[in-house]
């Protein structure tokens, strides 16, 4: 018998296929799986290796067909390949099944089907040979799904990937990179990515390439790409070669589309050369703005935007106006912003008058007019008598012209007017620069509009407080300075009060609310209020500051610091009492100009839990007693005790004649204490002056 392999063998005369020994030692310690089938398809021999993978034994295989052991699928396959083989058919190589062992696992082979003749021809048999191939199966897999993976990132993300020859060559499609180019499958493969390279970026692009080539190097480029609909894209590309043992076999390329960060960088660029040429204008706006957020009037807002119009602008005039709303006009707040020509605008300009004020208010919108023809079409338009304007252009030296509405919550409050003695263009960015501009300004008119309404209220609240006249009283005079610091803070909480008791006393008091604007005015008045109903029925200082205490709480929020000094003086003699309630000491001057600063007990604010004490303090004759609230001794720069210590100094400087008249003394006292400080709160000063006995007293 011989079989159509090309492993030679014995030439016999006749083969017995069931000798078990020559079989034995055909199969023995084979990992493949035999199996001989007679040409009607038994079993006659097989090796425990197929045994194992069918899960039957041998002795139970031999003579039997495969149907009646084997599963559908197995049998199917076998019994169709031995009749193939049988019949003298192509019966294809290397079939695959797959087999479920006994222990429930599946296993994969690859079965091959081959006749067996013996010397006549004649054929004995049909020989099966299977090999595990599970192993390389899932190698496979995994490789498949491996690449699908790969695939479907490579789809999925925005770079295109190609691949090139180690010389540089095209050899796989890149459906991507065609998707973007629009190049036919044969352009592309026959000329490469290069084509679509933008003319201008190809030769410098290509000699990169080429350079990464010879030095097998990775290559990082950036050039243009024309694209399907004809444009060009910016695209960044990055290809290293796949080196094995020490030679390129391949080159693998990305090509990532940075046309958005190039146009992002090329719009970033172009911004900076515009604000570069506004840089300066730029910074002084921002030093007019910190300069606006501390004008407190209109007056100094309006001169804030005069000096920005002429500093950052290089306008030649800034006119501002106010809107009043019964009125339906602008009021000019500066007359010499509008040139004094026929045809010009006065200090009143209606809302239904033409002009670059009024258009900007009633639109709410910017006006640029850049040339005299501009503003007169604009004129016109709005409804402006045209012989009035053209008059107005004849005698004007303005040949450019700016309004902007002063806008705050949408609501108009006025308009600001800029004006060129030459022609002026207004680019996008001098707009949106203006336009801020006029936001900074809106926001603070309506700021220094409100601080003064406010101003006025408890300013005329605490003049209206305070008393109009001291108390003339024999043996005793009295004298008071009062000056504000609200012209550059709101109205404080100071107050000063003197008045004769029914006993014919006189009661002296100095308090300090503390706080600014209508709040701590009202809150002034409450307290001063109380304090002389107390004093008029229970004069001595204990008492009322006690009375004070409960009326405090009663009406007054906790978070409300009051402190007074309060006194009642004999005249004459000047014999008395003092309580204090959180107040800075009184000062008690002698004859010779010498400082006592009172070492009573300073006591608590009111309304603190207290017990009231009151304590004997004498004004003898020739002396001044001075009490003083905190804005005298106190400020941003110099604290409570170093306040104190300067009192005292500066009353030692004083001229006899100062000392002996309380109304020098209290100017001399004022001018020096405030000399070289801003003023930051109100100073209020009283003064209790006994006059020197006479020889007829």
């Amino acid at each position: 018998m011989s079989a159509e392999t090309s492993v030679p063998r014995p030439r016999e005369s006749d083969v017995d296929i069931s000798d078990a020994g020559l079989l034995q030692g055909l199969l023995s310690q084979s990992p493949f799986a035999f199996a001989f089938f007679d040409p009607a398809g038994r079993f006659q021999r097989v090796d425990e290796v197929f045994a194992g993978v069918v899960g039957l034994p041998a002795e139970r295989l031999i003579g039997r067909a495969p149907g009646e052991l084997l599963s559908a699928d197995l049998t199917a396959l076998i019994e169709g390949s031995v009749r193939g083989v049988a019949e003298g058919a192509e019966v294809e190589a290397g079939q695959r099944v797959r087999v479920r062992t006994a222990g429930g696992e599946t296993r994969h082979w690859s079965l091959t089907f081959s006749p067996v003749h013996d010397d006549k021809g004649v054929l004995r048999a049909v020989c099966l040979v299977g090999v595990d191939v599970t192993e390389s199966r899932q190698i496979e897999e995994d490789l498949r799904r491996s690449e699908e993976r790969y695939r479907s990132l490579v789809e999925a993300q925005s770079q295109l990937v190609w691949i090139t020859a180690p010389n540089g060559g095209i050899l796989e499609d890149a459906p991507q990179w065609r998707a973007i180019t629009g190049q036919g499958l044969e352009d592309y493969l026959a000329y490469g990515w290069l084509e679509a390279v933008h003319p201008e970026d190809r030769a410098y692009t290509e000699e990169a390439w080429r350079e990464a080539l010879r030095g097998q190097t990775m290559f990082e480029w950036n050039y243009r790409v024309r694209t399907r609909a004809s444009g060009y894209r910016h695209f960044e590309v990055r290809a290293v070669p796949i080196i094995r043992h020490g030679k390129v076999v391949e080159w693998v390329g990305a090509n990532t589309d940075v046309t958005p960060q190039r146009e992002a960088e090329e719009m970033r660029g172009r911004l900076t050369d515009q604000l570069g040429a506004a840089a300066l204008r730029t910074a002084r706006l921002q030093g007019a703005t910190a300069i606006l957020a501390e004008a407190l009037t209109v007056e100094q807002v309006v001169q804030v935007i005069i000096d920005v119009g002429r500093t950052a602008l290089a306008a030649d005039r800034s006119a501002v106006a106010l809107l009043d709303a019964d009125r339906a006009a602008l009021k000019l707040v500066n007359g010499g912003g509008i040139p004094d020509v026929p045809g010009a605008p006065g200090e009143e300009i209606p809302l239904s008058h033409s002009s670059v004020m009024t258009m900007a208010v009633n639109s709410r919108r910017p006006v640029f007019a850049e040339s005299p023809e501009s503003l007169r079409s604009q004129l016109v338009d709005a409804g402006g008598d045209e012989e009035v304007i053209n008059g107005f252009l004849a005698h004007s030296d303005e040949r450019a012209w700016v309004g902007l509405p002063l806008l705050a919550a949408g609501r108009a409050l006025g308009a600001l007017r800029f004006s060129f003695t030459r022609p002026q263009k207004i680019s996008q960015e001098d707009g949106v620069f203006l336009e801020a501009l006029a936001g900074q300004c809106a926001l603070a008119v309506e700021r220094a509009t409100l601080f003064e309404r406010e101003h006025r209220t408890a300013e005329t609240l605490q003049r209206s407080l305070l008393p109009d006249r001291l108390p003339v009283v024999r043996g005793l005079t009295l004298a008071q300075r009062f000056r504000s610091g609200s012209r550059h803070v709101q109205v404080g909480g100071d107050w000063y009060d003197a008045f004769v008791l029914q006993d014919g006393r006189v009661a002296a008091v100095v308090g300090d609310v503390m706080g600014k604007g209508v709040k701590a005015a009202a809150g002034m008045g409450r307290i001063r209020n109380a304090m002389r109903a107390l004093a008029l029925t229970n004069p001595p200082p204990a008492a009322v500051l006690t009375g004070l205490d409960r009326v405090f709480e009663a009406t007054e929020e906790e978070e409300q610091v009051t402190t007074l000094a309060y006194m009642v003086v004999e005249p004459g003699t000047g014999e008395g009492t003092l309580a204090l309630a959180g107040h800075p000491p009184p000062l008690l001057v002698t004859p010779q100009g010498v400082p006592v600063l009172c070492e009573g007990e300073p006591g608590t604010p009111l309304g603190w839990p207290a017990s009231r004490r009151q304590f004997r303090f004498c004004v003898p004759p020739g002396h001044t007693a001075v009490l003083y609230s905190d804005g005298l001794v106190e400020n941003r720069k110099r604290g409570l005790d170093a306040g104190l210590a300067e009192l005292c100094s500066v009353v030692t400087e004083a001229p006899p004649e100062v000392v002996g008249s309380p109304h020098m003394l209290l100017d001399f006292l004022v001018d020096r204490m405030l000399a070289g400080y801003e003023q930051d709160d109100d100073v209020t000063v009283l003064a209790i002056h006994v006059p020197p006995a006479t020889k007829s007293d």
